[in-house]
């Protein structure tokens, strides 16, 4: 992925108005991101803790979404997917992440949801920079190109229903 600025992420957001996407809260450490191994740029708000947000390049541009989630469930033991980099954690490490769809079916409250994780540290495990639980993630066949390609697929299509 490539670097991205404040201002191009504020302008990214497409299912929010954009008094919204100018008010909510961007991480300031941009410039230490580690860009080049993102799919996407994913972050929560400090001061909600129900709402994240996820920025990557989608069709040759950035494109913003903000995601809602449920409060977390405490003593839970089983053990979740992410529909994204299937990577599995135990208990809250992966959560249902909705998002208001664009347009008018926005507009009319509806939405999708997807299960990731909750850290949004996809690309990382996908990668083997950061270790989920043990057992979380599941030795493959395919090579990490093949890996990375299918979990920006699985991003895609997300992006697809939001924005169709």
């Amino acid at each position: 992925m490539n670097p991205l600025t404040e201002q191009a992420i504020r302008t990214s957001f497409v299912n929010c108005s954009k008094g919204a996407a100018q008010r909510l809260p961007v991480p300031r450490d941009l410039a230490e991101r580690p860009w080049a191994e993102l799919d996407f740029l994913g972050w929560g708000d400090p001061g909600a803790p129900d709402r994240t947000y996820l920025v990557t390049e989608y069709r040759d541009a950035p494109v913003g979404v903000t995601l809602r989630f449920p409060a977390q469930r405490r003593g839970y033991l089983h053990r979740s997917m992410c529909s994204l980099c299937l990577t599995t954690h135990p208990g809250g490490g992966v959560s249902l992440m909705t998002a208001r769809k664009t347009g008018r079916a926005g507009r009319d409250g509806n939405s999708v949801g997807v299960y990731i994780c909750t850290d949004l540290a996809c690309s990382l495990y996908v990668r083997g920079l950061k270790a989920p639980a043990p057992g979380g993630r599941f030795e493959e066949s395919l090579t990490l190109d093949e890996q990375v390609e299918r979990t920006r697929g699985n991003l895609f299509a997300f992006l697809d229903k939001i924005i169709e």
